[in-house]
């Protein structure tokens, strides 16, 4: 398994954003993650946006994350968003969630990010568990479904 960046506007990330997107509306029925979200979000040093490839060099799994100041949709000075966590099905279990998880820390980290959050929602209990057994806490809610009860947010300290 390789893991490289990759532009958030690459072929390949756009094919896995279609995939998670499908299996958003499956879960929620609200054809996909509304957030929004420009390319530009992911250039370093304000974020990377990374992808796992196969020993077939297929892509399999990917993740991103973006800077976040104080604004009014509740994040904080020094957040990294982080964004499009995703494992194809036929690749899942395998840690790669993990391993993905852990580099997009150190990237943010060393781009000086002093904490990491997420949302994630109700109907996706293995992220949840990701990201608990990861040293995620939940925080006050932010970011554009914040004020949907489904949403869970999760900070950890970089």
């Amino acid at each position: 398994m390789k893991i490289r960046r990759v532009p958030f506007d690459h072929p390949d990330a756009v094919k896995l954003n279609d995939e998670v997107q499908s299996e958003y509306h499956v879960r929620y029925g609200d054809g996909g993650d509304a957030t929004p979200l420009d390319p530009s979000d992911f250039t370093p040093p304000d974020g990377v946006y990374l992808i796992v490839y196969d020993e077939s060099d297929a892509p399999v799994a990917t993740g991103g994350w973006r800077t976040q100041d104080a604004n009014d949709e509740g994040n904080l000075d020094g957040d990294a968003e982080l964004k499009r966590m995703f494992v194809i099905a036929q690749a899942r279990g395998r840690g790669l969630a993990r391993r993905i998880l852990a580099a997009l820390e150190e990237d943010a980290r060393a781009a000086g990010r002093t904490r990491m959050v997420l949302e994630t929602g109700t109907k996706q209990p293995e992220a949840i568990g990701l990201y608990i057994s990861s040293g995620y806490e939940p925080c006050a809610k932010f970011g554009y479904y914040r004020l949907y009860d489904e949403s869970r947010c999760f900070a950890k300290q970089l």
